[in-house]
Parts: structure tokens; sequence; C-alpha cells
């Protein structure tokens, strides 16, 4: 089969692993064999050694109005949307809106990426503040949504969650309706659709992080229901390889703290601590850098390659900023937002597209 009538398939492929990613779903409706062509994994893996990959981080941005007599403002009940931030450009955009949600996605949703899917779950109603236990799936390479299978069991919120980057998501922890901790777990599978039941942790865990590192789903921090925001510095760690929790790790943190800037970068685990980035160095966090002043407030830490992505602001209630941390040399880069794009950030997660 001939690609582009005329041309090699050689040259046909180097010239489609230069269209921008916001024209896939073109591509892929364009004729059947470039369809196929660009779902084949050897597509990204030629685009990416071509240069030709985008590094984007997805995260839920409050809208912001201008106020001319006083600046812009976050709105007293903010209004969150999804948008696609590319860190090496500056670029900004709106994803299109979640089905049921164009009033605003739940408050406290979780966004994790899947392949080449972004995952959109859980959170508390906008209007009601009930929890919401829907999930919801964007396809970058047919540009749609699509409602996946609710979260089953109770209905929870402000749960630990991460993905092995290829099928699977995993949640643990958070609370449920009446604010119970909660212990159980489970994981969605994006290509089949469907929910599994992991063992329970050994621990309750309301707002703990979800990270998922070399087969490892780690479930960190949180607290329980009777030590209400009284967070803990240990973690569990879930085995996918052989399906279990291994002994619990006391201590992980080197305080009780909120876990909610953990996150893994360049193979270690780092996090916001103190007014600095900080690096777990055979068990012990040494910091590596000190958090510029305008995001020491962190709303988000996302990572790719040797970099380190952090959002944040100087005091609750301030426009939001970004700065991108190299971490060979530990230096800092500024990227201002557009003023459309200073809102609160509540989550967030990177795709190389």
């Amino acid at each position: 089969m001939e690609l582009i009538p005329g041309l090699p398939n050689d040259i046909a492929r180097e010239c489609l692993i230069r269209v921008p990613y916001n024209d896939f779903s073109n591509i892929a409706s364009t004729c059947k064999n470039w369809k196929l062509e660009i779902q084949l994994p050897e597509f990204f893996r030629h685009r990416r050694a071509a240069g030709c990959s985008k590094h984007v981080v997805v995260m839920t941005q409050s809208r912001v109005d201008p106020d001319r007599d006083s600046g812009l403002k976050c709105q007293a009940l903010p209004v969150y949307r999804l948008v696609l931030f590319e860190p090496d450009t500056g670029d900004w955009c709106e994803m299109p809106p979640v089905p049921g949600c164009s009033d605003g996605l739940p408050v406290f949703c979780q966004v994790v990426r899947v392949g080449l899917n972004v995952v959109v779950m859980g959170g508390l109603d906008p209007d009601t503040f009930d929890v919401r236990n829907e999930v919801y799936v964007y396809n970058f390479l047919s540009a749609t949504w699509r409602h996946g299978t609710d979260m089953p069991g109770v209905k929870r919120v402000f749960f630990g969650c991460a993905s092995d980057s290829d099928r699977m998501v995993f949640v643990a922890g958070g609370h449920d309706s009446e604010k119970n901790a909660l212990r159980s777990a489970m994981a969605y599978d994006v290509d089949t659709n469907k929910w599994v039941q992991l063992p329970d942790m050994e621990r309750e865990r309301d707002e703990c992080k979800g990270i998922f590192h070399l087969g490892k789903f780690h479930v960190i921090g949180g607290y329980c229901t009777d030590r209400q925001g009284q967070f803990v510095s240990s973690a569990e760690l879930f085995d996918v390889a052989m399906w279990q929790w291994k002994p619990l790790q006391e201590n992980l943190l080197s305080h009780a703290t909120c876990p909610r800037t953990c996150t893994v970068a360049d193979g270690a685990l780092h996090m916001c601590q103190g007014g600095d980035v900080a690096k777990l160095e055979a068990n012990t966090w040494k910091p590596v850098a000190e958090l510029p002043g305008e995001v020491c407030n962190t709303a988000l830490v996302a990572t790719w390659e040797d970099k380190l992505l952090v959002i944040g602001s100087s005091n609750f209630g301030e426009p939001h900023t970004t700065y991108v941390l190299n971490l060979q040399n530990y230096t800092w880069t500024r990227i201002k937002p557009t003023d459309e794009h200073s809102g609160y950030v509540q989550s967030g997660c990177y795709i190389e597209l």
C-alpha cells in the first residue's frame, strides 16, 4: 500500500510524524491506511526519535474573570475546565468539554494519563458537592470523549490514583460521602473498560498521593478517619506482578505532611517541602533547589525526562504561575501564563504526544 501516492512509504512516514498532535483526528479520518499507521506503536517511537513529539501537561484549572478595577480574579466558586499546556513553547489551549460537564468539571476530580488517553474520574458535583463516581476517557487519536465504567463500590473523593502509563489506572483510599477514610483499592483497565478489586491496604488513607514507579503502585501519606487532617509519613506499595501489597513502609516522608507534591522525577522520588525541592536519596530527603517564592504555595508538580514543572502561587488566592526546574543543573525557568490561564490548578498529568 502507498501511504501517499507517488512517494515511498518511508518518506510518507516522515511527513506523517510531523503532523501536530491536534491534527491526529484529521489524519485518522482521512483514510484507513493513515489511521492504521498512527495507531502503531512504531509511529510514536519514530516520532519521538525524530524529535517531533511534544511535551504536554493536561490539568484542571479554574476560569478567570477579568475585573478592570482590580485586575484578574478567580471566581468565588471556581468553575474548572481541562487545559493543555506545552512547557517547551509556553502555549496554552482548552480541551473539548467533558460530556455533561460543559458548565464545569467536578471539583477535585483526578486526571491521569493512560497511553494516548486522558482519564478524568471522581470529584464533587460543582452545584451540590455530592460525591461523583463517573469516569471519562479522552483519546487524542480520535479527539473524542467516551463515558467509561463508573467507579464501583462506595463513592469516594480525595483518593490516590496513578497509571502504569499503558492501560491501567490504580485507585486507593480517599473518603466516602460520610467522610470515613478508606482502605480499599481497585484498578481500571482502560482498554476493556472494566474495574478489578485490589486487596485492602493495611491502613485508611484519606488525601493520600498515588504514584506508579518500577511496577509498583505507591500510596503515600494520608490520614485515618479519627485523625482528620493529621497526615502520616508512611506509605504502602502494591506489587502489580505479585498482585499483593508489600510490607508497610514507615517514615517514607521526612515528616508527616500533605503528600500532594510527591512525584517521581529522573528516576527518584521528589517533593516540594519547606521552601525547597527535595530528593529522596538512601532514605534521606535532600534539598536540591530552592523553590521560587512565586510557586511556594504549590498546586501541581509534573515531570518528564530531566525536567520538573511546578505550578503554584505566592499566597492562597493569588494567580498561579509556572516554573520548570532542570534536574541536571538545578536551574529554574519561569514561564508566565496568559492571564486566561492563571487560575487555580487542582490536578493534572503529563503526556508525550
